[in-house]
Formats: structure tokens, sequence, C-alpha cells
């Protein structure tokens, strides 16, 4: 019997954290780094703005510590930001969690960079869980001048 088809036993093996080399690979579903990667993805909410001499990326990060984010640049051109939010482990006896709403765990956003980024001009800074990460822009090229060829008579 192909358990493959059946969504029960991928959510079976995603609770049980089942190694993804135990697991069949013939299933057509995307791995769960990628899952996990999505779901950090979507969970991080940003603006991005765009100044006359620089873009600005707003995104909200309560709760987390400025040394907790990690800001870089990828190649092409790929700003990432990402990091990870854990829960306070401060458990007393007799006191138990009755609803838990907040996300817990990585959390990571990928911006494609225009062209006219100046990648060594970067700066971030967290304030009251907004982290502002400001990416100044090259200046505009010159504009090419005509080249004027003298014509010689013969």
């Amino acid at each position: 019997m192909d358990f493959g088809r059946f969504p029960i036993f991928s959510i079976l093996e995603d609770m049980l954290e089942v190694p993804e080399e135990q697991t069949e690979k013939t299933r057509n579903n995307p791995s769960r780094a990628y899952m996990r990667d999505a779901k950090a993805m979507a969970a991080t909410p940003a603006d991005v703005i765009e100044h006359p001499d620089a873009y600005v990326f707003v995104v909200d990060m309560p709760g987390i510590k400025g040394d907790e984010i990690q800001v870089q640049i990828e190649s092409e051109n790929v700003l990432v930001v990402s990091g990870k939010r854990q829960r306070e482990s401060k458990e007393n006896e007799g006191v138990k969690f009755v609803r838990m709403e907040r996300r817990m765990g990585k959390f990571m956003r990928k911006f494609q960079l225009p062209e006219n980024a100046d990648l060594d001009k970067i700066s971030a800074t967290c304030h009251d869980g907004v982290l502002k990460v400001t990416v100044q822009k090259l200046p505009p090229p010159e504009p090419k001048k005509p080249k004027t060829i003298q014509v010689q008579v013969a």
C-alpha cells in the first residue's frame, strides 16, 4: 500500500520530526525545510519604501532584541532579514498557558534589491520592535556625451 498518497502520514511525520531521509522521496510534497521557511516568510510583515536617495525596509519584530536579528546580503542583490524568536521558559509549578497565539521560532524575509542599490551603504536599526534597514541608492550614471568624429577631406 502506498502511504504517500495519504496526507495524514505526511502530517504525522512532520509532527514526530521524522528525518527526511527516512520518509519516502517519491511524494510530490515540498520538503519540511521549504515549508518551514515559507511559513517564516509569510509570518514576517514588512513595508518597502522608496525615497529619492534610498530604499527603506521596515519589518515588524516585536519582542526581539537587536542582537537576535541578522541582516545579510546574499548573491544577486538579495537582502535577507532573519532570526529566531524563542518562548520564555519561565514555567512555574501550577502555571500553564491558557492560550498561545504569538508565533515563535524562525522568521525570515528576502527582498530582491534593485540594480541601483549601493551594497556598500546599508544600515540597520531596531527601535521598539521595528527594524529599519536603509539601503542607499547609487548616484545616477552621467549621461553619455555624443562622440564627435572629425570628417577629413580627401
